[in-house]
């Protein structure tokens, strides 16, 4: 039997990542998905890649570098991690054109969705195409070309450019024969044509193809060999030392400048792009053949994740749904009394996130409401409770606002929402230095007959409005004293200073939580070996701690039953003989995203259930302030036993389960019978849109 550290118990967290999106691609692949909704989780693919590249190779770029040699829990050292994520990101991104080229497009042009080829075009669409370069393309293009006035341009992460060969000479005598064309992110990518010039309702057509076709207006009198469309993927995580800084704030939006410009990662050609060209641009960017992805299309795939909103074809889409309410929210009522008298559970999206924001609209309103403090991670651009937020501040109220400002490209965004809030009369913290504030909390502090009272929320997602339409989360409105202390007392720590008390009820990064999962671990394998009923079930986006990891390899040497909903990367193997034979690890890719995070353990019947914002990861348990809270009311525990882990548990649609190697296999219906987790909370939680 290995020890419980050998590498061969662990897999490697790029390429579980890299697996992940191999699970998305499939819901591209899956014929019984709305062809729009096809189309969207192939853009998702493409937007999960940017990421992967930007954040995971680019750090395993820097390793390389560095000549490290450290391997991770796997054994893989990062040169041999770099070319197995290599061999597979490009079958994968191959898998993924050949979809888009071979099946989405001539699905979507056989139901009147049509992007119009630059060979396919008629003379109407050629001259509207010709209009329209004119009219809104020249004249903001710059056109540069390469010679020693003029080397090769600064290009921005993940733009669009063209790379242009050239033969003659210019009106001074020049003939460098290559120039680049930045399109500036002003342009559309995707350009919709006039039916009536399209020939169909919806009728498309790429930037791409409409500067391919004229590009030699901008370079008179020569002649253009070929024009190559290009990106390029950068290094895009920030690096701020913030022991050094005075203002985090400000050395920040200093740092978000030079994103766009990190090393360079990944080049991304068209098929069409001559072999010394793409090794003109390789060596542009100093980078290597195995970094270079030639694709048959478009350079960036999720530009088209505008089209689905502009095509009005409800049949092409998933059915609409109206959010539901809990009954004891359904009927009109005093929405804190209704707190003060039991606490309520809100599943997103199945139920609307509606109460969330009246609960912080409804503080900004009540002259009884004294005070007001929220943890924001992500919220967006536009959100109606930071506005709420910034009218309670203008009114008097005492308003606190622990923003995060690494939250990972939501960071304009943040710093824009802190400036707006301070200038309101805020108070606008950034959580403590070295550790990113992930918890999701509010506190309110409310005066009644009785004396002052405290209300919270607590949730497993983010403050906001449009992800909480997309992910999977429970949220949590409670007036239990006991618990509101706790959020009062991590509040406390996060504005202040002084040692982390003890709380009584949640579990806390980076002081106690790892401990207390640690703790119920152990307490179920004592069940086991006393021969009683023992049980973990957990669901999350990712699991690759190793403290956590080698302490489910116990408990399943002990006996006790584990099932694990890990969405994403999981490093563990279930099914291993000897070592996790009773570990079941499944993985749910549908309709939403799945980012609920629930902890069970049976104890003994007691059945503890907490719910989170932390992954079992090293990061959440050691370098973020994160939360678990227990579910204490029965009803509300059982629910989410009910609807957080049993349907997912039983999911035989969208439910892939890993095998001891690593691989995941799709499951099937049993006999014809599916049973499909997200629409069955669909038909129990919501309601058929109007």
């Amino acid at each position: 039997m290995p020890h419980l550290d050998a590498p061969e118990l662990y897999l490697n967290r790029e390429l579980a990542q890299l697996e992940f999106n191999a699970r998305v691609l499939a819901q591209a692949e899956d014929e019984a998905i709305p062809i729009l909704e096809r189309l969207k989780f192939l853009c998702i693919v493409s937007s999960n890649m940017d990421e992967f590249f930007e954040i995971r190779v680019a750090g395993l770029k820097e390793q390389i570098k560095f000549s490290s040699d450290v391997a991770g829990p796997d054994g893989v050292a990062p040169r041999q991690a770099f070319k197995a994520i290599a061999q597979r990101a490009h079958a994968l991104v191959a898998q993924q054109y050949a979809l888009l080229n071979d099946v989405i497009l001539p699905e979507l042009a056989r139901e009147g969705v049509r992007f119009l080829r630059r060979t396919q075009w008629s003379a109407a669409q050629s001259q509207w195409v010709k209009e329209y370069f004119f009219r809104e393309v020249m004249p903001v293009l710059t056109p540069i070309g390469l010679d020693p006035a003029h080397p090769f341009p600064r290009v921005l992460n993940k733009s669009l450019n063209f790379a242009v060969e050239l033969e003659g000479k210019d009106a001074f005598g020049r003939n460098s024969g290559t120039a680049i064309v930045q399109a500036p992110r002003v342009l559309p990518r995707v350009i919709r044509m006039p039916h009536e010039v399209a020939g169909c309702e919806y009728g498309f057509v790429f930037l791409s193809s409409v500067l391919h076709a004229h590009v030699g207006e901008l370079f008179a009198g020569m002649h253009v060999k070929g024009c190559y469309q290009f990106r390029v993927t950068r290094n895009s995580d920030l690096f701020v030392d913030e022991e050094e800084v005075t203002n985090l704030r400000v050395a920040l939006q200093g740092e978000l400048s030079h994103r766009h410009f990190g090393n360079a990662v990944r080049l991304e050609v068209a098929d069409n792009c001559s072999p010394a060209m793409a090794s003109f641009l390789l060596s542009q960017f100093g980078l290597m053949q195995e970094d270079l992805y030639q694709v048959h299309g478009l350079v960036n795939l999720v530009r088209l994740m505008q089209v689905p909103t502009w095509v009005e074809r409800p049949d092409l889409s998933y059915p609409g749904f109206a959010p539901g309410l809990p009954p004891v929210l359904a009927k009109e009522g005093d929405l804190f009394a209704t707190i003060c008298k039991e606490d309520i559970l809100l599943h997103h999206p199945f139920q609307s996130f509606g109460p969330v924001i009246e609960f912080i609209q409804l503080a900004a309103r009540d002259p009884q409401v004294l005070s007001i403090k929220q943890t924001v991670y992500r919220t967006g651009t536009d959100s109606e409770m930071m506005e709420a937020l910034i009218i309670a501040a203008q009114s008097g109220k005492e308003v606190t606002v622990v923003v995060e400002l690494l939250a990972r490209f939501d960071e304009q965004a943040n710093i824009n929402w802190a400036q707006r809030l301070e200038q309101a009369g805020a108070h606008v913290v950034y959580g403590v230095v070295g550790y990113k504030t992930h918890a999701k909390m509010v506190l309110l502090v409310r005066r009644e007959e009785a004396g002052l009272k405290r209300y919270a929320h607590l949730g497993t997602g983010n403050y906001h409005p449009r992800t909480t339409k997309l992910y999977t989360d429970f949220g949590l409105f409670t007036a239990n004293s006991e618990i509101c202390a706790d959020v009062a007392n991590v509040f406390v720590q996060l504005t202040g200073l002084g040692r982390a008390g003890k709380l009584s009820h949640l579990w806390q990064a980076p002081f106690t939580l790892q401990t207390h999962l640690l703790a119920a671990i152990r307490k179920e394998i004592e069940q086991a070996k006393a021969g009683v009923e023992a049980r973990i079930m957990a669901k999350m986006n990712a699991l690759v701690d190793e403290k956590i990891i080698q302490a489910l390899y116990e408990a399943a040497q002990a006996g006790v039953q584990i099932d694990l909903i890990i969405r994403g990367v999981c490093a563990l193997k279930p099914g291993i003989p000897g070592v996790s034979e009773s570990i079941r690890v499944r993985s749910l890719v549908g309709r939403f995203l799945e980012h609920t995070r629930i902890f069970y353990f049976h104890n003994g019947g007691a059945e503890d259930v907490y719910l989170s914002s932390a992954d079992w990861m090293h990061r959440n348990l050691q370098r973020r302030i994160e939360v678990a809270f227990p579910v204490l009311d029965k009803k509300l525990k059982r629910r989410v036993i009910k609807e957080g882990l049993e349907p997912y548990l039983k999911d035989n649609c969208q439910a892939w389960e890993m095998a001891a190697s690593g691989e995941y296999q799709r499951l099937k219906p049993h006999r014809g019978k599916p049973y499909c987790a997200q629409n069955v909370l669909l038909a129990e939680l919501a309601k058929p849109s109007k």
